[in-house]
């Protein structure tokens, strides 16, 4: 045996054992699994060694000594157990997915199968919510780790490329990549939307990708559009796209069909170095363009829609009101059309909820199934018809709240738990760090889950924020929601007793003690906004 001094002091240092070249990076804990082993044709000293024959002079033992003594120096002190084989994660960002998935809504329910069998794999996060009611305020705290009240990315206009404030941060993907992950996506990870060419690029980072589909420069495929939209929607919303059909296409033919049976391609592969592959699903997006089939397996007579949401804005403050999407509520209710949208909703959640199916059963027959963490989340929730709203923008319960599952195998107490305490999609990259052994970067604001993993009885009196413009913040507890809107006014809500959230209970003089103890989780400091505007104003803007 004998080393190759001259190369000591690099990672390329050569270890010769028996005339066989070997890296010794692939044989240092941790990275053995990222670095290929080197071949020996053609290398004259190796072929020298065996002539040597194993036998080793006093000189040579000093110089494997001497060697030994650098490479003890070279290599990490210690490799905790988990670092040296450390998992691949699969990360699935679905759009606009609200509650009524996995139960999480007490009225409302969705069928979700594939998405409920994947959460008794692991935990469920029962109180989970965006840091953002909008796509890209949202997916851009989960990519970054920071919060919109520190980066003052607050709506989908701001470009967060161009944000000061985050221009020297380490997105995930990046901090993924620099710990030897193979880093690669498909669909919107991203804000980015199929309303018109420019959208399908989206606020895309191509740095981090090792390989993103369809390309590095664009998140969303072509995709099928039936021609004369709008078919069932108003031409009066987002230029006609608020919209649905049920068409005769296969799943295929969807963008999301597209990008998971890419997905699925890259699982069945054997890849030389751990895997962080994410999967944007963009459905149940608007225009709920799906195939017809899940529109059958969702039956239109047994949808059961809100109570008088007239009533549940009644005792808001006027800014909270002029958030609210209420023409276009007026004229689907006019036009006898609130089931027929939430039937066209609800068809693309089975749609993508089999797109979530089709994920895990290629994971599950992959090469990477014995040592991947899976995560699904939702950039926010949805109204559909709650206080006179459409969509999301706004700071209640049904905008904010989100599906999160989070699967790791490795802790056998996580399966099959779910965890009521308030969580935040801002905890997603700390978590990831913690999961795969990978330094915290300082800049980061939300949590990790682990503790939650190991326990999801743990205790905590923790609250999130959600944020939507400036300084409009909702503080979500275990037990309530409070909001205050950046001209004082407020809203609170007793979860406990009113988990729809139809009775503002803030001026009661016995609130005065919830107020002040959430008041305290508010943001201390607040970003200007780049682009100033009203909330939504009455819905005439996106």
């Amino acid at each position: 045996m004998w080393f190759s001094s001259s190369c000591c002091a690099s990672t390329g240092l050569l270890l010769y054992t028996r005339g066989r070249q070997q890296s010794v990076s692939s044989i240092i804990p941790g990275r053995g699994s990222v670095l290929r082993r080197e071949g020996t044709r053609g290398h004259p000293q190796a072929h020298a060694m065996n002539d040597h024959k194993q036998h080793l002079p006093a000189r040579g033992c000093r110089r494997l000594i001497f060697s030994l003594t650098i490479l003890a120096a070279l290599a990490p002190r210690s490799l905790p157990a988990d670092k040296q084989a450390r998992p691949n994660v699969l990360f699935i960002a679905i759009d606009d997915l609200n509650d009524y998935a996995l139960g999480l809504n007490a009225e409302f329910r969705a069928a979700t199968p594939h998405m409920e069998r994947l959460a008794r794999r692991g935990t469920l996060f029962t109180n989970a919510h965006c840091a953002a009611p909008a796509c890209n305020p949202s997916r851009v705290s989960v990519i970054t780790g920071v919060s919109p009240s520190t980066s003052g990315v607050y709506i989908n206009r701001d470009d967060w490329r161009e944000n000061a404030r985050l221009k020297s941060v380490t997105t995930l993907p990046q901090h993924m990549r620099n710990h030897g992950y193979r880093v690669i996506g498909g669909g919107k990870l991203y804000h980015a939307a199929n309303l018109s060419q420019q959208g399908l690029e989206g606020y895309l980072d191509p740095r981090p990708w090792h390989e993103y589909f369809p390309s590095t420069t664009r998140q969303l495929p072509d995709a099928f559009i039936p021609s004369g939209h709008s078919r069932n929607g108003s031409n009066r919303f987002y230029g006609g796209r608020f919209d649905w059909d049920a068409l005769d296409i296969s799943d295929a033919e969807m963008g999301d069909g597209q990008v998971v049976a890419w997905a699925e391609r890259q699982l069945s592969k054997a890849h030389d170095a751990r895997l962080f592959l994410s999967v944007g699903i963009y459905r149940p997006h608007i225009p709920w363009y799906t195939p017809a089939r899940w529109f059958d397996k969702t039956p239109r007579d047994q949808i059961k829609l809100p109570e008088d949401p007239r009533r549940d804005v009644q005792d808001v403050p006027e800014t909270a009101v002029d958030s609210t999407k209420q023409q276009w509520h007026q004229w689907l209710a006019d036009n006898g059309k609130w089931k027929d949208a939430t039937h066209a909703y609800l068809a693309s959640v089975r749609f993508a909820d089999a797109m979530v199916g089709r994920l895990i059963a290629a994971l599950d027959a992959s090469p990477l199934a014995d040592n991947t963490i899976i995560v699904l989340w939702s950039d926010h929730g949805y109204h559909l018809g709650h206080k006179q709203h459409w969509e999301k923008r706004v700071l209640w319960e049904q905008a904010t709240h989100v599906p999160l599952i989070v699967v790791d195998s490795r802790i056998p107490a996580s399966a099959n738990q779910r965890c009521n305490t308030p969580v935040s999609l801002l905890d997603l990259y700390p978590t990831l760090c913690d999961l795969c052994s990978l330094d915290r970067p300082a800049h980061l604001e939300g949590e990790s889950l682990k503790p939650w993993l190991q326990s999801a009885d743990r205790a905590s009196r923790r609250a999130v924020v959600t944020t939507y413009q400036f300084n409009n913040h909702s503080i979500r507890s275990r037990h309530w929601r409070y909001i205050r809107y950046a001209d004082g006014s407020e809203e609170l809500y007793d979860h406990r007793i009113d988990p729809g959230e139809r009775r503002n209970v803030a001026a009661r003089s016995a609130s005065a003690d919830v107020i002040r103890r959430l008041a305290a989780f508010l943001p201390e400091y607040n970003a200007p906004q780049k682009n100033v505007r009203r909330l939504n104003a009455g819905g005439t803007k996106k």
